[in-house]
């Protein structure tokens, strides 16, 4: 595994040391990283995006989902069968897992659907309005003299 070195992105930038953060999370765990259960990640606008995670063989009961800060948990456990079974051939995998995504800021879920072996996460990105752009009226010479003068007149 090769190691990148994020320190030139400390020192030219301001405000990014969690993006360098995430780049050596994602690169520390990717040899660890499992491959179970398959899942896509498909953006459906431009603040709006969808988890799709293949369950089969889990029920509702045996799912959950859990947002805390920028991440998001999912994680499966099947219930203790009462009965045993005997299998010819076993290629449904129903084991435990635990799956992390992490999210950037200000994205929230907004629901989850489960459907055909298939579940479905919805994601939205909602910038607040104090981050929103916005435009700065640009006052001329004229206005903040006068705006000086009132505020003189009304201390005295």
């Amino acid at each position: 595994m090769r190691a990148y070195d994020f320190s030139p992105l400390y020192r030219a930038t301001v405000g990014f040391d969690r993006v360098a953060d995430i780049m050596d999370r994602v690169l520390s765990s990717e040899v660890n990283a499992s491959t179970y259960p398959p899942y896509n990640i498909e953006k459906l606008g431009d603040d709006a995006y969808r988890i799709s995670i293949a369950v089969a063989g889990f029920s509702e009961a045996d799912l959950s989902l859990e947002q805390r800060e920028n991440a998001l948990i999912v994680a499966a456990k099947k219930a203790d069968e009462a009965e045993e079974r005997t299998y010819l051939h076993r290629g449904i995998a129903t084991r435990a897992f635990e799956k992390r995504f992490h999210l950037a800021d200000h994205v929230r879920v907004t629901g989850a659907t489960h459907a055909d072996g298939m579940l479905h996460v919805d994601l939205m990105r909602e910038v607040p309005e104090a981050l929103k752009p916005r435009q700065i009226e640009i006052a001329g010479a004229k206005t903040i003299e006068g705006k000086k003068a009132k505020a003189k007149a009304i201390e005295a």
